[in-house]
């Protein structure tokens, strides 16, 4: 027996090393294996224009792909989280205050921009609030990546993704090489987003604009420069000046078969839809379409062109609907008559400051203070229910809330 066992032993610990010297290969493996990429592609670039130097300056020091790209691009909010949840963190009393504090403060640059290119300046705050909360992730340098790097990651790695990333990244070369933007101001999102209201590269190209007239499009430092592009791109997919993008209405049993269908407005009121606000459709002849985005039990909108505009920035009905919302808000209107439905009531944006500082006081949250609910929030959220014998769903709730003061 203590033969058998002696050589049981050894095997288990061969195993184990095996195990390690496997695993200890992989990101060697693969970053060889991503090298070769890099140098195989360099031919690609070149037919497409990119001088081997450009290329050689793009990729210094760039040795292995970005493993944490991969996981972000299975994961997007707008396809993921429910509609209330993604509409809390991003429609909200700080967001909508900070937008009216940027509408003070860019009112003249917002001004030539409407001029300029017709589009509502309400929904380029919007925008921008959406993209990079009005620049503050801009400043968040760990959030930040080399665009070069996370498209060549993808390109590299993600199939599905493969030919956009390829695209991309020669379209970012050609920034540097051809546009006078440095390579050091190439950061951005895992996806190659750059700038206050995040441009892939290929889109910059398209869209870029220099309204202070400085000689560059520069959507890194300069907020007119990044407004402006936005508004260009809208402009450029059909915005229509003076239009909103919808309406938030009340729709008759008859009406709600039509769901994702597109009629004249004209043609949805003689059906018994009818505005939320009580108001008149101001024209019936535009074409819109019925929907609701948050199930039936949520509010219902008809959908008008410029809608459709918002979703060539992000082509998701919850992102076009938020960026919509927020710029009504941000022009001083209200909130939905029709709330989202949500499991709890709403928590105030102070309220979840207070959450979040009550977490971190149980040692259970360790990140910033800002009133977000996501996925860290969320974590911290459903260790403290467990503590507490709640349902551990990861919801912030009233009921949650008080009984994390109690314990002081």
């Amino acid at each position: 027996m203590a033969h058998v066992n002696n050589n049981l032993s050894r095997s288990i610990v061969m195993l184990i090393v095996l195990s390690f010297v496997a695993i200890a290969a992989q990101p060697a493996s693969a970053s060889a294996g991503f090298r070769k990429w890099i140098n195989d592609f360099k031919s690609v670039a070149t037919k497409n224009g990119i001088r081997s130097s450009t290329y050689d300056r793009a990729f210094k020091g760039i040795r292995s792909p970005d493993p944490e790209v991969l996981e972000l691009a299975r994961y997007q909010p707008e396809f993921r989280q429910k509609m209330w949840m993604y509409f809390d963190s991003r429609v909200n009393e700080q967001s909508i205050a900070r937008g009216q504090d940027e509408k003070k403060r860019w009112s003249k640059w917002l001004s030539r921009i409407e001029r300029k290119y017709g589009v509502d300046r309400d929904i380029l705050l919007a925008i921008w609030s959406m993209e990079t909360g009005y620049g503050e992730a801009l400043k968040k340098d760990k959030s930040l990546r080399s665009v070069v790097r996370s498209l060549a990651t993808l390109a590299y790695s993600d199939r599905r993704r493969r030919k956009f990333a390829r695209t991309q990244l020669i379209s970012a070369m050609k920034i540097v090489q051809n546009n006078g933007i440095s390579l050091n101001k190439l950061r951005g999102s895992w996806a190659g987003a750059m700038g206050h209201t995040q441009f892939i590269p290929s889109s910059y190209r398209a869209y870029r604009q220099d309204i202070d007239g400085d000689g560059r499009a520069d959507i890194w430092g300069s907020i007119p420069d990044a407004l402006a592009t936005a508004a260009n791109l809208l402009r450029k997919n059909g915005w229509r000046t003076g239009e909103t993008w919808g309406y938030e209405v009340k729709a008759s049993k008859s009406a709600s078969r039509y769901i994702n269908k597109t009629r004249t407005v004209g043609s949805w009121a003689k059906l018994g839809v009818r505005r939320a606000n009580g108001k008149s459709f101001p024209r019936s002849k535009q074409r819109a379409t019925l929907k609701f985005p948050a199930g039936k039990n949520g509010p219902a909108f008809l959908m008008l062109k410029n809608f459709y505009v918002i979703k060539r920035y992000n082509n998701s009905d919850k992102y076009a609907l938020a960026v919509g919302h927020l710029g009504d808000q941000i022009a001083g209107y209200g909130d939905f008559r029709k709330q989202l439905p949500r499991p709890y009531k709403k928590l105030s944006f102070d309220e979840k400051i207070e959450l979040q500082s009550l977490l971190a006081r149980l040692g259970l949250y360790d990140s910033d203070i800002d009133g977000k609910i996501g996925s860290g929030t969320r974590s911290a959220i459903r260790k403290a229910q467990i503590k507490l014998g709640l349902n551990p769903d990861g919801f912030e709730s009233h009921k949650l809330l008080k009984k994390l003061r109690n314990r002081g």
